[in-house]
């Protein structure tokens, strides 16, 4: 157990020394793998998976940077990352910041199946923006927002945190012990959050880590299920549950939380796929009836990769020449389809009903 004011330096390693497979749990667990086996499954009806990837990370990146307290809107969001310029605000770069390493995560795990501690500081470093690394300085303290009371003090001194740091590196790539990887999910992410083992960035790597982790344990082949809007909508919780393992050994009402999250993501996650891919093939129906010259599966594509869309995104994806795409696009928007807007030097073609539709 832990005094709030002093570094939890004992802080248990892995594997927890409880039952984590309670009757309670296992039921839980039963219900969160059948959902997230259905979105994975489901994920597989999007006909150009970027689509599906690119809107869910960046909601997910706009929600994770929320529980911080940063926030940025959808629209603000959407606009940076498709005319990807400097001038937006420090919200929005630090939002497309965790985009960024989220997406490094992915591709490096990839490449190299395994996670590292090495691996959670590149993805950290890229959210942060700076190499400080792992703590090496005293007094880190978790204050309650409203009364600035001392809630939690993780572990103190570099030599501490490695240690604990290696330990969980052994526990999320050594399955020996045969837990559902859902209810091992829930335990790193509190060793995680509990180690804390960075000056800034700790919440947001811990939820990126999160979704590698089930892709590393193939319950999921893309990374689609982002756990922070439930954290937001139950946030009293997840902080009370994390201090009570702390506090009181509390394991069973912290791992059916995050089963619950996972389920209920999961599903709602699943439902929005599938208005997805109902809008996608609808927008199709309308391109090929309307413009039947124009018309192309990829052009399709192109204008649902993301909510916005400009010229250089039909002439990157090689689909027509720079004047050939701008009679595209204004074609499209005489159709109902797409809606331009002027930002900056850029003119930008809003998909308004895949807007809406991650919106929402």
């Amino acid at each position: 157990m832990t005094t709030a004011s002093k570094p939890y330096n004992n802080l248990p390693l892995l594997p927890p020394k409880v039952d984590v497979e309670t009757k309670k749990i296992l039921q839980k667990t039963i219900q969160a793998n059948r959902a997230l086996a259905e979105l994975k499954a489901y994920a597989n009806i999007i006909p150009n998976q970027s689509i599906l990837v690119n809107s869910l990370i960046l909601q997910e990146a706009k929600d994770s940077s929320e529980i911080e307290n940063i926030i940025t809107t959808h629209d603000e969001l959407f606009r940076a990352f498709s005319v990807q310029t400097s001038n937006v605000s420090s919200s929005a770069k630090e939002v497309l910041n965790y985009r960024e390493a989220l997406w490094s995560g992915f591709e490096h795990l990839q490449k190299k199946p395994i996670l590292t501690v090495n691996g959670i500081i590149r993805i950290q470093e890229i959210i942060v923006q700076n190499n400080a690394g792992i703590r090496k300085q005293p007094g880190t303290v978790l204050k309650n927002d409203k009364t600035a009371e001392v809630i939690y003090t993780p572990p103190a001194g570099i030599d501490v945190i490695n240690k604990i740091l290696k330990n969980l590196e052994v526990y999320m790539n050594d399955d020996k012990d045969a837990v559902d990887p859902l209810i091992r999910m829930a335990i790193i992410h509190y060793q995680f959050e509990s180690i804390h083992p960075f000056y800034d960035g700790n919440g947001r790597t811990g939820r990126i880590l999160n979704v590698l982790y089930l892709i590393h344990a193939e319950l999921l082949e893309l990374p689609i299920l982002y756990l922070s809007t439930y954290i937001i909508h139950h946030k009293a919780s997840y902080y009370k549950l994390l201090q009570e393992v702390r506090t009181k050994n509390n394991w069973e009402g912290w791992i059916l939380y995050m089963l619950d999250c996972i389920e209920q993501t999961a599903k709602g996650t699943t439902e929005r796929i599938q208005r997805i891919k109902k809008l996608f093939d609808t927008t199709a129906e309308k391109v090929k009836k309307e413009l039947p010259k124009l018309y192309s599966k990829e052009l399709v594509e192109v204008i649902f990769s993301q909510p916005y869309c400009k010229i250089n995104h039909l002439v990157d994806s090689n689909l027509v020449a720079r004047q050939a795409a701008g009679r595209y696009l204004t074609q499209l928007e005489e159709i109902g389809v797409l809606k331009s807007q002027k930002v900056g030097r850029d003119i930008l073609y809003i998909n308004t009903k895949l807007y809406d539709l991650l919106k929402g």
